[in-house]
């Protein structure tokens, strides 16, 4: 079963948002997007510009073309994953990082803080883990990556500050796995999108459609090839494909389905209650520590400037991709936006994204 599709024209009710996409593409922000937007449990718009490079033999981005999510993979499986297992109480999110993977605190000298992190700091962003590290760099395999992230220092103490980090999602999705006794990849497939009805959210495509997929970059430096149809995050790659950061792909109606779980408060387009609706409650809610935080639990929430643009209300919640992708959810007027891109493409160094994302969320205001 899948989301009711309005009967409107979507050329001239989005015809702005439509014309802020087309313009990027002939500026070269990226080459090709797919966008879709739910509104009161329909799909109101789902649409697509350009092509999937921009060679003019490209093949075109449609509605259904799949894209590499990269951090949008945080909130569609991992903080998915770990609402789940809280759910059936095998999560306890004050649980500390250290008893499910005590590689993270033996041998730490006393008062290095890392005994304090919880499952619930890593989620808000407030370990006091750093940000990014090119650990890929010296560490070329999964266990040996792992045991680097394990091992990096806290910057600041546990639950001062918030700072978005690739590591504490990274050490998540291991932690999850250890609850759950699975691989992330396999629980999220088996117990979050067959149950939502995905059909086209997958962590390390088959080798046959990564043809379908838009390139994101080409690699001169670490893979030193083109990227297309493997995770475009260093990270992910070492680890296998995927990790609790980055690694998910899947398609805009895809995406629109998994938002309109959260927006029911929980419960799939057949009706099933997937999440319990007070866990989707406490988990979309923004925290109160560290004083000044925007973040919920695993999400984000609007903060002036925002790349949800001037419209969406406070309650809201989203994420970004690097990759160029994003969502976002107004839960007060039950609406839900996603744009997907390959903004990476031919390379990273091209950020208008930044200034495209809140023109587009604006302009899809406009057609509401």
């Amino acid at each position: 079963m899948t989301l009711p599709l309005a009967n409107l024209d979507q050329r001239t009710r989005f015809a702005a948002a439509h014309a802020v996409l087309g313009q990027a593409v002939i500026d070269r922000a990226f080459p090709g997007a797919a966008y879709g937007v739910l509104l009161d449990g329909q799909v109101v718009v789902l649409s697509a510009v350009g092509r999937f490079t921009y060679d003019a033999d490209a093949p075109t981005v449609t509605p259904d073309t799949v894209f590499d999510l990269a951090s949008v993979t945080k909130v569609m499986a991992t903080t998915s994953m770990a609402m789940l297992l809280f759910d059936r109480g095998i999560l306890d999110l004050d649980m500390p990082l250290g008893e499910i993977l005590p590689a993270f605190v033996i041998g730490r000298a006393p008062g290095s803080g890392k005994e304090r992190v919880t499952i619930r700091m890593l989620l808000a962003h407030s370990s006091g883990l750093p940000a990014y590290a090119r650990l890929f760099e010296q560490h070329t395999s999964a266990n040996a990556l792992l045991r680097a992230c394990l091992q990096l220092p806290l910057e600041v103490a546990p639950g001062t500050r918030a700072d978005y980090s690739d590591i504490g999602f990274i050490l998540l999705g291991k932690a999850l796995e250890v609850l759950a006794g699975d691989h992330l990849a396999r629980y999220c497939q088996r117990e979050i999108f067959t149950p939502l009805g995905l059909t086209s959210s997958y962590f390390c495509p088959p080798a046959s459609m990564r043809t379908q997929i838009p390139s994101t970059e080409i690699d001169t430096t670490f893979r030193r090839r083109k990227i297309q149809g493997d995770v475009h995050d260093e990270h992910a790659f070492v680890l296998g494909g995927y990790g609790g950061h980055a690694g998910l792909f899947a398609n805009a109606l895809d995406v629109l389905h998994f938002a309109s779980c959260i927006l029911s408060d929980g419960r799939t387009a057949t009706g099933e209650q997937l999440f319990r609706p007070d866990t989707v409650h406490l988990f979309v809610t923004r925290e109160s520590e560290p004083i000044g935080t925007s973040r919920a639990l695993g999400w984000d929430t609007p903060t002036a400037p925002s790349s949800s643009g001037k419209h969406f209300s406070p309650s809201s919640i989203g994420h970004l991709g690097y990759t160029g992708t994003s969502l976002w959810i107004d839960r007060e007027r039950r609406l839900a936006v996603t744009l997907l891109t390959n903004r990476t493409w031919p390379d990273r160094s091209n950020k208008a994204i930044q200034q495209i994302r809140p023109a587009f969320h604006d302009a899809i205001y406009i057609g509401l």
